[in-house]
């Protein structure tokens, strides 16, 4: 089983000529309401590449919650770890400009209410982690599975400081380029590349580091290998809720015992595929079209 931990909210997206400048105000014709949130869709993701998925989280008693739980409910993800509070439901403002990039304002609502009792982890069991509820109950989770001995992966998103004592229980840690230069920074480690700081990162602690790197592939480090993987080639028209997708078809795969090799084609597939639909769910692939494209990424080994 994989339990995802983490935030659920609906997002409000805006498509604009141009991202705005601090303090002016750009007009668009039109918006869309979509499901949202890191660890939402991080467990549709995990769904849709055929994961057996429970999320963990807070809404809050409002329309918006249960369209934010829709699509989950429609892939089959387990909800009944969810909690109805007392806050509203997450929403996120998000503009996306002609190229695809995007500017993200999240207000966390009930997010700030979801806390680790919440989580019932077993032996074998994967709880995926994000950084969108408080920081405390992150840690919670981390030692909850731990505890119980389920595997432990955390996607570093948005990013804070990991105290190292957590770090080292994890398994896997997966992050993007400016979390990885945040998270060096915060442990004052030093490197002229960020490849050089993920293998520190990953001997130090004695886990598996993913970097993911937007349109130059990603990275992976673990005991007993480094990898490098190239970017899926498709036509990106919205990067909202890449990394999602890479995180939750990676921990699918992970999930299944496949290689590392495997989990990267999978996660750098699915990746890509949500790239070219926009919003953060709506583009995030089942399992067929994911087995459709792994052909085209090479895996290699790397010194």
């Amino acid at each position: 089983m994989i339990i995802v931990f983490g935030s659920i909210a609906l997002d409000i997206v805006q498509l604009v000529p141009r991202l705005p400048r601090p303090g002016e105000t750009i007009l668009t014709a039109d918006y869309v309401m979509l499901p949202g949130g890191k660890g939402a869709n991080q467990a549709l993701a995990a769904a849709r590449a055929g994961g057996d998925v429970s999320f963990v989280a807070s809404v809050g008693d409002d329309n918006f919650g249960q369209r934010a739980l829709n699509n989950l409910e429609l892939a089959g993800v387990d909800l009944s770890n969810i909690i109805e509070r007392t806050r509203p439901t997450a929403c996120a403002t998000i503009s996306v400009d002609s190229s695809g990039e995007n500017q993200i304002v999240v207000s966390s609502g009930a997010n700030l209410e979801t806390t680790a009792d919440q989580l019932e982890p077993e032996a074998g069991d994967f709880v995926l982690q994000q950084m969108e509820i408080p920081l405390a109950e992150v840690w919670r989770g981390i030692e909850c599975a731990k505890a119980n001995g389920a595997k432990c992966i955390l996607n570093a998103a948005p990013f804070q400081a990991i105290p190292p004592e957590f770090l080292g229980q994890l398994d896997v840690l997966i992050v993007n380029e400016i979390e990885a230069q945040m998270l060096a920074d915060s442990l004052d480690l030093r490197g002229e590349e960020l490849s050089s700081v993920c293998a520190q990162i990953q001997d130090r602690y004695d886990i598996t580091v993913v970097l993911t790197l937007g349109a130059n592939g990603a990275l992976a480090f673990s005991n007993e290998e480094r990898l490098q993987v190239n970017v899926l080639p498709v036509c990106a028209i919205d990067t909202v809720g890449a990394g999602d997708a890479f995180v939750g078809a990676f921990v699918a795969a992970m999930s299944r015992q496949f290689t590392l090799d495997e989990c990267m084609a999978w996660g750098t597939v699915a990746g890509g595929l949500a790239c070219t639909k926009p919003g953060a769910q709506d583009g995030i692939p089942e399992t067929a079209a994911i087995r459709s494209r792994l052909d085209e990424i090479q895996v290699s080994h790397v010194g």
